[in-house]
């Protein structure tokens, strides 16, 4: 994937940074920007825009495993679609992610303020300009405040 644009980036800074400071005050996992490429069980190499792996499950993992590409799925991920995305192809990708083990999954795409949000068993739900997105009870209390998205 090329880099992305400045307005893409600074939106996926602002997911980064919600979701970080969530996991600071409840300290129930560990959280990933999209710099990080996870190792998924049935064999693909993703790097998802933000992730979230539930602290339980990461402390599975060597130091090794942890230091390198971890070989594991996360629980959590957002996809932020960037002008050069397409829905298609995004959408395969959060399929992965979903097939993979990740229990909540949003695909924001900012050109028709949607979003898609993908559970473990559920058919994807797809919501018209949301104000916000409740964490469930995979990120309990979590919730993502859409406003600096829809800007």
């Amino acid at each position: 994937m090329p880099p992305t644009g400045g307005e893409t980036g600074n939106c996926n800074a602002e997911l980064v940074i919600d979701l970080g400071i969530w996991n600071r005050q409840t300290k129930l996992g560990v959280c990933f920007d999209s710099s990080t490429c996870f190792k998924l069980p049935k064999g693909g190499d993703r790097s998802p825009d933000v992730a979230w792996i539930e602290q339980a499950r990461w402390d599975t993992l060597t130091p090794e495993q942890k230091e390198k590409f971890p070989p594991i799925c996360p629980d959590f991920v957002v996809e932020l679609m960037s002008p050069s995305d397409t829905l298609k192809n995004t959408q395969d990708k959060m399929k992965e992610y979903r097939d993979n083990g990740v229990r909540l999954g949003w695909l924001i795409n900012r050109q028709n303020r949607t979003v898609e949000i993908y559970r473990q068993g559920q058919d994807v739900e797809v919501l018209q300009s949301p104000v916000t997105l409740s964490g469930e009870d995979v990120l309990p209390g979590f919730v993502l405040n859409l406003q600096q998205v829809w800007k």
